[in-house]
């Protein structure tokens, strides 16, 4: 018995020992190549790790810009094993404008996502409650591929925990022209009403209304910055949000091209991106 958990003591020491770090997460990343999964239990757990990889990315990619919701359905929330949405962080290098061509191996475990920005006009949006009030803090609406990557290497666990620690895979994304916000009750509910079109190589492959995340966009930020505030931290002017993603994710291959289009109202937009 003695010789069975002495053991068991060596073989956790050297599991604790092989630990990742947040410092060696950004060596992978850095590298693309698929990475252990953080030793985090707790989605807690895994913002703290998020926020020492974050700052070890900075010197790389750029200084904060804001901030991504990730699992802005049901279906992929219970998939994952949480009840509510992910926050990550964007970095100022993470962003390109609208046909821009990047390698299809962009990252270790590359997708491509549509999705949506916003941009927060005021500090009044950490008080706002309802789609109709948070139109009236962000002044502009930004069409949004996402170019996310899962980072880790197959087999991992991919949950809750691990998904925040890896800052919800945010890895880049392309932007389109900004649409500016009327802060009315008919805007908000253009948005929720929204057509989302996504094209791959010419075709349709995809049609996905607002209401796919969290019954409204918006709702997005209402969760975000309530989960900020929580942990001692509030949203500002000039940060950009991902709302999160409308639909599947897709694989990107070299050669194609992704295009997202909206329709929401007297309002639309797109964004495109390329791959080589």
């Amino acid at each position: 018995m003695r010789i069975k958990k002495i053991t068991w003591l060596i073989f956790a020491l050297a599991a604790l020992a092989m630990a990742i770090t947040p410092d060696d997460l950004v060596v992978y990343w850095i590298g693309k190549t698929p990475a252990p999964a953080p030793q985090v239990k707790t989605v807690d757990e895994g913002l703290a790790f998020q926020a020492r990889f974050v700052a070890g990315l900075e010197p790389i990619v750029g200084q904060p810009v804001g901030y991504k919701v990730g699992l802005t359905s049901k279906a992929v929330q219970e998939k994952f094993g949480v009840d509510h949405p992910l926050r990550g962080v964007l970095l100022e290098g993470m962003l390109l404008e609208s046909g821009a061509t990047v390698p299809a191996r962009f990252g270790a475990v590359p997708i491509v996502e549509a999705d949506l920005l916003v941009r927060v006009k005021d500090a009044g949006i950490n008080e706002a409650r309802t789609p109709e009030e948070v139109v009236k803090h962000i002044d502009q609406v930004i069409p949004f591929i996402e170019l996310p990557d899962l980072v880790l290497k197959k087999g991992e666990p991919l949950n809750g925990a691990t998904i925040t620690a890896i800052n919800v895979g945010a890895r880049l994304g392309v932007l389109g022209e900004p649409i500016a916000v009327e802060p009315t009750r008919d805007f908000a509910q253009a948005l929720a009403e929204m057509q989302v079109f996504v094209s791959m190589d010419n075709k349709l492959v995809m049609k996905v209304p607002g209401s796919a995340i969290l019954g409204n966009p918006l709702n997005a930020v209402v969760w975000l910055a309530e989960d900020l505030a929580r942990h001692g931290q509030a949203l500002k002017p000039g940060d950009i949000i991902s709302l999160g993603s409308f639909g599947k994710p897709f694989r990107p291959h070299s050669g194609s091209t992704f295009w997202v289009g909206y329709s929401f109202g007297n309002w639309g937009g797109e964004a495109r991106v390329s791959f080589k």
